[in-house]
């Protein structure tokens, strides 16, 4: 049966938010807003978890400021581009939506830090948040990357450091090396997905967001967020929290341990034969984890 989807733009002040609803708004179930990584990747590689939708409740996506359907910015100061701003245009899509009195939260890697921050504030109707594939700290991201790179073969960390040093991060020898690391340590389905491939394909055509505040790649962090530490603030989250990760992930459980450590009886989850997108590598599995967690919140006060 095909699912029932609808699409619209939000007013976000002089800019538009593009969304999408798979399911119904008004069947009384609070939906699930789901968060894209990137920044800047767009909604396209975690549009499975539209299949949430089966059991009767609605799921937005939506293409955050600066990327896929949404206002592009690509002459935007550097300074504009923050975790405040995108937490700001979740709260406007919910309200636009009338979602207000109730309503879950899915983010997937960069999302899931954007999901994190979005729960420290305790925003009213906030059911559950679920944090996929997501670091606690842009230290810990960035260290773990580096020790997964010392056990990487010998030419594949030569190329990486010959091409980050030089900067010349176009160089197909570079490229070729990138995707060594992200098939598998990102996607371990090869040939990508459509989807996960639209994601860095519109990536490519406008890397604004995803160059200001990440960098050049997954692994190689020169942007705003390379200082980013939601650690001291997890404690405000006063919601279910389910925690997501791939045994692969680049999000390692060093990465993800502090949320485990510090969301006061959250859950963790590590799909086995996963890497960054266990929605895609094992999407069965995956979305009755988050369906069933959920469901089981949805009358939580």
């Amino acid at each position: 049966m095909a699912l029932r989807q609808t699409e619209g733009r939000a007013k976000f002040g002089a800019h538009e938010t593009w969304y999408r609803v798979t399911g119904d708004l008004a069947n009384g179930k609070p939906p699930v807003f789901i968060l894209h990584g990137g920044p800047g990747a767009a909604h396209n590689y975690v549009d499975s978890y539209k299949l949430l939708s089966e059991t009767g409740r609605a799921v937005v996506h939506y293409d955050q400021l600066g990327c896929g359907l949404s206002t592009h910015l690509p002459n935007q100061d550097k300074g504009y581009w923050t975790p405040q701003l995108f937490v700001d245009e979740l709260d406007n899509l919910v309200d636009h939506l009338g979602q207000r009195k109730a309503f879950h939260v899915l983010g997937q890697s960069w999302g899931g830090m954007l999901a994190a921050e979005y729960g420290t504030r305790r925003p009213y109707g906030l059911k559950t948040l679920t944090i996929a594939n997501s670091p606690a700290s842009m230290e810990l991201w960035v260290s773990e990357a580096m020790r997964q790179r010392s056990e990487m073969p010998q030419d594949i960390q030569d190329a990486l450091n010959k091409h980050e040093k030089a900067g010349t991060y176009s160089d197909p020898e570079y490229q070729k090396a990138t995707t060594w690391v992200y098939e598998r340590h990102v996607c371990r389905v090869v040939p990508f997905p459509a989807e996960v491939t639209a994601s860095f394909d519109q990536i490519g055509k406008d890397p604004t967001v995803y160059h200001t505040m990440n960098g050049p790649n997954e692994f190689f962090v020169t942007g705003t967020l390379k200082n980013w530490n939601i650690i001291p603030k997890l404690h405000k989250i006063n919601v279910p929290t389910l925690i997501i990760s791939g045994r692969h992930d680049e999000a390692t459980p060093a990465c993800v341990q502090p949320f485990a450590d510090n969301i006061k009886g959250s859950r963790w989850v590590i799909f086995e034969n996963s890497s960054h997108m266990p929605h895609v590598e094992e999407k069965e599995l995956c979305m009755k984890a988050v369906g069933d967690f959920v469901a089981a919140n949805d009358s939580t006060s």
